[in-house]
């Protein structure tokens, strides 16, 4: 496996003096990973005498402190667990090198992406144990988990997003810490469909699978999605339905739309899962996948491994890497920085995200296995 210590996709969180040096945290230091550049920065990478020096001067204000912190995804899926797991790689880092001590608690809402009431009770509940973070991603009503996380704050509790459409809500009422993840809506919809209208050479026809009706992720990405449309006005949309963000759903809308548009160059599916559901009704319907020259074009959004197999297999034609390992790791950064360190974080950390085919899948999979391999569990 490729080792991946010590790599980042660039600076996200600024801090002072030896912070950077030492490499508190993926994001802080110099580095390459697979959707960014370079990142330059010199400085004791933990190593030499002023990187020990910093490390102590931290475990000082650490103390052996046990960090208490939930973590509550809308759903149990694969990308939330390739996610967690890069979590526990940062946490774990920082055990070692500071003498942390970690209280990890994962619960998802019993159902699908619009069991929103469970994210509720969870994080009520953790809020009256006094955690002193909770990491939340939910389809819930903006409005009302913004009242939850105000009182949260008020009883002393840092309230963290993670993999939550956040560009599309008034940053002056956003009551979270910060919020880690990316742009929906540039970073994902409107690379989607840059890169099909790109392969077509601006023709063909089109079909889209998308997650639940008022979903805040589908309507982020559908932004950017149609705008790369209007660049190409000889791409058509001739069908479209609902795939509820899961594969079984996906396959389903996939084969239905299939079965009423047979002349189709292409579908998209707006989350990798629905993705690989379309991919397995083209299969059922006997159609041919796309080679490079012909066949029907299949692009979703996650960067899963399941995902990456597929394209290596040719089943998946592309999916847009949406930086999952680095959230988990720079989601644990944030909360360390700010929970312990008690420095300020800026409200939006978006990691850099990228169209991943087999061009460069071999890259984002070695990537993502890292993260996978956490050295150690925690709460599970």
């Amino acid at each position: 496996m490729a080792n991946f210590e010590g790599l980042s996709r660039r600076g996200l969180l600024r801090t002072a003096g030896l912070l950077t040096g030492a490499g508190v945290g993926g994001a802080l230091l110099a580095g390459c990973s697979p959707n960014g550049g370079a990142s330059g920065a010199g400085g004791g990478g933990g190593g030499g005498t002023a990187g020990e020096s910093f490390d102590e001067a931290v475990k000082k204000i650490v103390n052996g402190r046990e960090i208490k912190v939930g973590f509550t995804p809308p759903v149990l899926s694969e990308n939330f667990t390739q996610i967690e797991h890069a979590a526990w790689r940062k946490m774990n880092e920082y055990e070692q090198r500071f003498g942390c001590r970690w209280t990890w608690e994962r619960q998802a809402p019993v159902g699908d992406f619009n069991a929103v009431q469970g994210t509720l009770g969870i994080v009520q509940s953790w809020v009256s144990r006094k955690f002193d973070a909770i990491a939340v991603c939910t389809g819930a009503n903006f409005a009302t988990v913004q009242g939850l996380y105000r009182d949260a704050s008020a009883k002393g509790v840092k309230i963290y997003q993670f993999n939550q459409p956040a560009e599309l809500y008034p940053e002056d009422q956003l009551q979270t810490v910060t919020n880690v993840g990316y742009d929906n809506r540039w970073q994902s919809g409107y690379l989607a469909g840059k890169y099909i209208a790109e392969k077509l050479k601006g023709q063909g026809n089109i079909l889209q699978i998308w997650g639940p009706s008022g979903s805040d992720w589908t309507r982020g990405r559908k932004i950017g999605f149609d705008k790369a449309l209007t660049e190409y006005p000889g791409i058509k949309v001739v069908g479209e339905a609902d795939g509820g963000y899961v594969r079984d759903k996906g396959f389903a809308a996939a084969q239905d739309l299939l079965t009423k548009n047979r002349n189709v160059n292409a579908v998209y599916g707006e989350n990798e899962e629905m993705a690989l559901g379309a991919s397995q009704a083209i299969d059922t319907a006997g159609l041919k996948h796309w080679d490079g020259t012909s066949g029907i074009l299949t692009v979703g959004a996650d960067g899963l491994v399941s995902g990456y197999k597929q394209i290596m297999a040719g089943k998946l034609t592309a999916t847009v890497d949406i930086g999952g390992i680095d959230q988990g790791q720079n989601l644990i950064e944030a909360i360390f920085v700010s929970a312990v360190l008690g420095q300020a974080v800026t409200q939006f950390i978006n990691n850099p995200t990228q169209v991943v085919d087999k061009s460069n899948v071999d890259w984002h999979l070695a990537y993502t296995e890292w993260g996978l391999a956490a050295p150690k569990k925690y709460g599970a």
